[in-house]
This record gives structure tokens, sequence and C-alpha cells, in this order.
């Protein structure tokens, strides 16, 4: 018999951070025991006032003791024993942190944000947290580090799904910004285009303003680069062009590691990763059609159908497990995801992809590295794996990632 520990693990485990998820375990407790939901809010202010503040300070005090496993945490990386951590003991799936984490700052700052403290109905949630670790981390960058170089994914993160980023877009006033102040941008995109011209399609309203703007010197705007494919097909930005981008040949960029993925690895892989989609479409009758790249392969729907999410996932996990399976999967990486309509399986993964903008803008430390993105689950999600290469911030939508920037530039004009 199927026990009811063995469904939520089967089918919910990859969706959840469990950092976040035992965070939120934290907070519940203080909520459940101040919250008082039966006052109604015109009755008793001054009694509410109170109960907020006793509630922030519960929060407040949590996260301070959250801050100091984050502390411990590192501390044991440096020393090469991170399992020794009371941390690691708690939440077995942390990963590294290449900064600090200033949780209770971000949780005062968030709260005058989203009143977390003062709602006694709903609980501190997921979003909640998410948005108090994405502030945390770039007060942990601005105060110890700096940030030399920002990523970004593609869809959800710079422009809605399967849009373009048109010249009308906020977040291009935040990307001209960063340029201007000597900062290296790289849009990580799982898009595995070989040709400039699809990336000058998808990114036609930041390129023509990067051309046409009088405010960056020439060598700001070699800041920004283009990586396809995860880590595949990298592109510089060229005035000289039509496109406004030039591809970038493997071999200024490639990392060394990279060196040992070869061809008839490659090709097995993507064979593999193509007969299992194959299974799965025909076992889950999806109406979908196979496309199969130089470095990538995938099935999207025919006749501009919706696959279910259900769909997408099952396909994701069955193909990602049939691959590590394999004897090519355990030596070559690769990166199974749930694009939103479509499910693909690349050569490598961000975090590839990361590090070699790291290395081809002259060596960026992965602590003055930050990378945005959308998709951060542990299964099906292609912004997961940037977390082994840079400090990361998880958001939720194009409008959250303006907000991301604002917020990282009022952070650092606070310790001008």
């Amino acid at each position: 018999m199927t026990t009811r520990y063995r469904v939520e693990y089967a089918l919910k485990s990859h969706r959840r951070d469990q950092l976040i998820e035992w965070i939120k375990g934290l907070l519940a407790v203080p909520f459940v025991l101040h919250s008082q939901p039966t006052a109604v809010y015109q009755e008793h202010s001054e009694k509410l006032a109170a109960v907020a503040l006793d509630t922030h300070q519960r929060y407040a005090e949590i996260l301070r003791d959250v801050e100091g496993l984050l502390n411990d945490h590192i501390a044991h990386e440096e020393r090469n024993t991170p399992g020794k951590s009371k941390l690691k003991l708690l939440v077995p799936t942390v990963g590294t942190f290449f900064t600090p984490l200033y949780l209770e700052d971000a949780f005062n700052y968030q709260d005058k944000q989203r009143f977390i403290s003062r709602r006694r109905f709903v609980a501190p949630s997921f979003n909640d947290i998410r948005l108090i670790l994405n502030s945390a981390q770039l007060l942990g960058l601005t105060r110890t580090q700096g940030i030399d170089l920002v990523t970004f994914d593609g869809d959800v993160t710079l422009y809605d799904d399967g849009a373009c980023l048109t010249d009308d877009n906020p977040v291009i006033a935040r990307i001209m910004r960063l340029l201007s102040q000597d900062r290296k941008i790289g849009i990580v995109t799982a898009a595995g285009y070989t040709e400039a011209a699809k990336y000058y399609e998808r990114l036609k309203g930041l390129l023509d303003t990067m051309h046409n703007s009088p405010d960056l010197t020439d060598t700001q705007r070699a800041g920004l680069v283009v990586m396809g494919g995860e880590s595949n097909f990298l592109f510089r930005f060229d005035s000289s062009s039509e496109s406004k981008l030039t591809y970038v040949p493997r071999s200024e960029w490639m990392l060394p590691e990279m060196a040992a993925w070869h061809d008839d690895d490659i090709t097995q892989l993507l064979d593999i990763a193509e007969s299992s989609l194959r299974a799965c479409a025909a076992n889950l009758n999806l109406p979908v059609s196979v496309l199969r790249k130089d470095r990538a392969v995938g099935v999207y729907p025919q006749s501009r159908g919706q696959l279910h999410r259900e769909q997408l996932e099952e396909t994701v996990l069955v193909v990602q497990n049939t691959v590590e399976r394999s004897a090519v999967g355990s030596r070559l990486p690769f990166c199974a995801f749930n694009g939103g309509n479509d499910v693909f399986v690349d050569i490598g993964d961000k975090s590839w992809g990361v590090r070699a903008c790291q290395q081809y803008f002259g060596g960026i430390k992965r602590a003055r590295t930050l990378h945005v993105g959308d998709q951060f689950l542990s299964a099906g999600a292609n912004d997961f794996k940037a977390r082994l290469a840079s400090t990361t911030a998880w958001i939720a939508s194009p409008a959250e990632t303006v907000q991301l920037l604002d917020e990282l530039e009022s952070f650092e004009k606070e310790l001008l």
C-alpha cells in the first residue's frame, strides 16, 4: 500500500525549497501564539499595535538566530567541514553561501513593505521568506563584497514568458544603470539559438537602447554578453553588427573542464534524452513535437496548445531520472527543465554558464556575482544550479526584478 508520506514525497518534494519551508515553520509558532485572529481591526487598536510589535520582535529574534546558524554554516564550509554545521543537520539540502545573509535587517526592511507582523489571519508565507532571503543576500553583497557581475535569466525574469524585451520595459533603465557603474551583465538563457539575430529579436529593446545611449562608453557597452543554451553559445555586444551581437568562439570563454565534453558523449546523451521524451509523450498522450538542436533536445506543444503543469513535471522527472542513470549522464553535465509549456534537456547547466561569464570577464569571484532568476526549485528548474556558481536572487516576475534592482540601489546608497 502506498503511504501518504510516499505520495507527499514523490509528488511534492521537488516543488519545495527546504530552507524556506524550514524558516516558514519556525515563524509559524509566534504567528499562532500572538496573532489573535478573533479581534476585529477597528477594536482595541492600541492592543493590536502592541501585538504587532510583539510579533515583529519574535519574528526578528528567530531570523537573528537563523542568521547565526548561517554564519556557523559558512564558517564550517571555510574549514571544509560543511557536514558538521548545525544548519546542515537541520536542513540537509542546504547549499553553499558565498556571503553572510543579514536576515534580521532584511526582515525589518521587508516588514515595512509587506506588513508581515501585522497580519493576523495569514502566516508568514513562502513568498515572504523568499523576498526576505533576497534582501538578506543583497545586504550581504553590498556590505561585504560588492557586485561586479549580474546575470539574468530571460523569460519571467526580464520579460513575460515567451515575450521579448521591448524598449518600454522598465528593467532596461536598471540594466543601463548597472552598466554605467562599470558592472558586467550576462543574460544566461535556456534559449539555444546559434544565430545572433534570434537573440536580437528577444532583446531588441535593451540592445537598441545601449547602442543609442550617449551615456555609455564603448568599454561599458562591451560589458554585456548573452549566454545561450544554458552554457553553450556566447555572444558579446557589438555596435557595428546589425543584430548588435557577435558570436564569441568557444576557445575564448570555455572553461577547462568543458574540454572533456566530447561530441560522442553529447550525441549519446541527447539520444537517450530524446528517446525518453518520446516515451513520455506516448505514455501521457501529449500533443507535442520533438525538436533536436546542436546541444539540446526537447518537446513543445503542437498548434500552440497548452500542456498541463503535471504533465510537464512528470516528463522532466522521468527524463532527468533516465539520463542520470545512464553511463554518459554520470560523466556529462546536463539540465532537464520545465520551460512553462515545453520540456528541454540541455548540455551543461547555468552553473557552467555563469562561471563561463565570470571567466570571460577576467575571473570575477562567485561572491561578487549575483544571478537573478525565477526557477530555483530542485527539479525541472534551470536556475537552481546557478547557486553553485554565484549568489542568487529568486524572483517571480519581471516586476520583481525591477524592484530587486531598485532595492540594490537603495542599499548601496545607504553605505555612501
